[in-house]
């Protein structure tokens, strides 16, 4: 939901503002790259805000023991992994044309366009960037916040010589 939810309302706002022209040719690629934006801060903001969670476990108890609401104490410990999540984003804002040449830039060059033109594009795909990577984060947070999002249980098998050869333990009755 927060890589949709963030990706199609920028997607949106190009198209209605005529930034970005009503054609696959243009809508694919910047739609893929705000998606892909999307998808590494929900992964960044999911993962910093559960292992904060876990590590400050005490902190929330405590929260929840001077009065404030489940959501309330989540949000309190999980805030500043939500800035830490836009790192990536930020540094990679900073360091466009000075250090890479970013792939929509390059992509508008070779398709013909004037360095201007390049250009102009780059940065309306950054700046969504940030935006989509914002709403992200923030719904990601929201959602963990409110219990929605929780971690994936994961069952640990061994796979050494040793077990192959033995019928996997049934655990209790």
């Amino acid at each position: 939901a927060p890589i949709v939810a963030g990706s199609m309302l920028v997607v949106l706002g190009l198209l209605l503002s005529g930034l970005v022209p009503l054609r696959g040719i243009a809508i694919v690629p910047v739609a893929g790259i705000l998606i892909g934006g999307a998808m590494t801060a929900t992964s960044l903001a999911g993962r910093r805000a559960l292992d904060e969670l876990t590590g400050r476990r005490g902190e929330v108890e405590a929260a929840l023991a001077l009065g404030l609401l489940p959501r309330e104490a989540v949000l309190l410990v999980c805030r500043p992994a939500a800035g830490q999540a836009l790192v990536p984003a930020l540094d990679q804002t900073r360091t466009v044309g000075l250090v890479t040449l970013p792939g929509a830039f390059v992509g508008v060059l070779l398709g013909g366009a004037s360095p201007l033109a390049a250009g102009v594009t780059q940065l309306v795909v950054l700046v969504g960037l940030l935006a989509v990577e914002a709403v992200a984060v923030v719904l990601t947070v929201e959602l963990i916040a409110r219990g929605l999002l929780r971690p994936a249980r994961r069952e640990h098998h061994r796979t050494d010589a040793s077990t192959r050869s033995r019928p996997a333990d049934p655990g209790p009755p």
